[in-house]
């Protein structure tokens, strides 16, 4: 078993019991103490986990983006873009606090997979019933996701039905934009490996152009966003040819 399905099997352990022991995952696993104990380590440090002796419980306190600008905007988007997922689906979601509110609408949903690399979205959907959460490997940001050429490397042996991608600047012109370059990269990938790509952002990231570019505008097939922005804002977004939905 490799590195990353160990992890993913942890997780859901602990997501299932509440805690886990280091000799009985172990046997399970099929691998030495000490490497359950890296795993572990390695969960901790992303705060998925709470280590403890002899193994680790859930942690009651995973980061939370909850209380922040545009917070009732974002719910809406988030509960919007939750109804685009179809059964038995696969999604990709990046980090941001609007993807956080999106993997919040999806937590009761059964026969759905959910790909992630922001780990306080896989703290929010990690031992869910029905819910097959996979988390993608990266350098952790202060963001918490994931990002950089391991968690590219890990994309591109999946297959999305549709991907959530969260940004910091939206134009026509520009296209997707964010803050930081390893993070447009891997969100990138995530584009590449969907046959749907949909934008969720609030209105005030319409009209903003940041650092790295994800991708152009013609990589998106629709953007969910909130009433804020301009009517000639929306129109310019529709005249590049994407469906844009506010709620």
């Amino acid at each position: 078993m490799r590195r990353q399905e160990r992890l993913n099997a942890i997780l859901e352990r602990v997501g299932k019991d509440g805690s886990v022991d280091v000799h009985a995952l172990a046997t399970t696993l099929g691998v030495s103490g000490a490497t359950v104990r890296r795993d572990l380590q390695s969960l901790s440090r992303s705060q998925l986990i709470v280590r403890t002796h002899g193994g680790a419980v859930a942690n009651d306190t995973a980061p939370q983006l909850s209380e922040t600008p545009h917070h009732a905007e974002k719910r809406r988007i988030g509960h919007a873009a939750a109804k685009l997922v179809d059964h038995n689906s696969v999604v990709g979601l990046t980090g941001g606090t609007t993807a956080l509110e999106l993997a919040r609408a999806l937590v009761d949903r059964r026969g759905i997979t959910v790909v992630t690399n922001a780990i306080n979205i896989a703290a929010e959907l990690v031992g869910r019933p029905g819910l097959r959460l996979v988390v993608i490997g990266g350098i952790v940001r202060q963001s918490y996701e994931l990002v950089g050429p391991a968690a590219e490397a890990m994309l591109a042996n999946y297959h999305l039905d549709i991907a959530f991608i969260g940004v910091d600047g939206l134009t026509p012109e520009e296209g997707l934009t964010t803050h930081d370059e390893m993070e447009a990269q891997t969100d990138s990938a995530f584009l590449s490996r969907a046959r749907r790509n949909v934008v969720i952002a609030d209105s005030s990231k319409i009209g903003q152009v940041t650092f790295a570019r994800i991708s152009p505008l013609k990589g998106v097939d629709e953007i969910v966003t909130d009433r804020g922005a301009t009517p000639q804002q929306l129109r310019s977004l529709r005249n590049a040819g994407v469906t844009v939905v506010t709620v």
